[in-house]
């Protein structure tokens, strides 16, 4: 079996514990406004790998892999789950941690056998929840997150570690009211690990110019620090409350 990715990174530090061998994968179905790897949409581009090809490539690495493993990335990697799952289980017969870093915008609560089989074979899911809510998720991604949010709880329901990610946008999700049924959602998932709230940055730009394609946010400055501090401080306050609501 071959799959289709974009690039691959041999010492990632912020795509799961330690320092990782990181795949991007080519393909993705949605289209978010910050998005800043807008090359790996197109399903149609990319290189052809086999599994053992990229394990290969990462036991080249390995000794400077040893706190970390593998993260699977994109685009998004679940639209090529076949594939994933036959490289995860090479990761794990090889005994390598393995993260899966997702949309979630794939899943099907009424069929989701394919994802399963990669599942088996994963140790950590880090999610990016864009927007909690529905309509303004759509704005933001041109998909709704109903399945996404659906996701997120099966992921729990599982066993499996959970990491939230979430991003931080001028006048997008920067408002309270947003930023607190995030947290209260949250306190829902009982194998939450970590919870990563990155400030928004226009740092793609160059890359949307390249491909010729206009950039959705043009006048939305990138996001201070301080205020992605606050914003978290905001997630955790919602919490507290829905878990102080038990």
């Amino acid at each position: 079996m071959k799959g289709y990715i974009h690039s691959t990174e041999s010492f990632g530090t912020v795509d799961g514990p330690g320092v990782r061998y990181v795949v991007f994968f080519q393909g993705c179905p949605m289209r978010c406004k910050y998005c800043h790897n807008p090359d790996t949409w197109n399903f149609s581009g990319g290189k052809e790998v086999t599994a053992q090809e990229l394990i290969s490539e990462y036991d080249s690495y390995k000794e400077f892999l040893k706190s970390g493993g593998i993260t699977a990335t994109g685009g998004e990697p679940l639209a090529q789950a076949e594939f994933l799952a036959e490289f995860f289980r090479l990761a794990k017969e090889n005994n390598i941690h393995t993260c899966l870093d997702t949309s979630g915008a794939v899943y099907n609560p009424q069929n989701h056998q394919k994802i399963d089989e990669v599942l088996k074979y994963t140790d950590l899911v880090m999610l990016d929840i864009k927007h909690i809510f529905n309509d303004e998720h759509k704005k933001l991604t041109g998909m709704e997150n109903t399945n996404i949010l659906e996701f997120a709880k099966y992921i729990s329901s599982l066993g499996i570690d959970l990491w939230i990610r979430h991003v931080v946008v001028p006048d997008i999700t920067d408002n309270e009211k947003e930023l607190f049924a995030l947290g209260e959602f949250i306190a829902e998932l009982k194998t939450l690990k970590a919870l990563d709230v990155l400030p928004y940055h226009d740092m793609a730009k160059p890359k949307y110019q390249n491909l010729g394609i206009e950039y959705p946010l043009p006048d939305t400055p990138p996001l201070p620090k301080e205020k992605a501090v606050w914003a978290k401080d905001i997630i955790i306050k919602g919490i507290k409350h829905r878990l102080k609501g038990k």
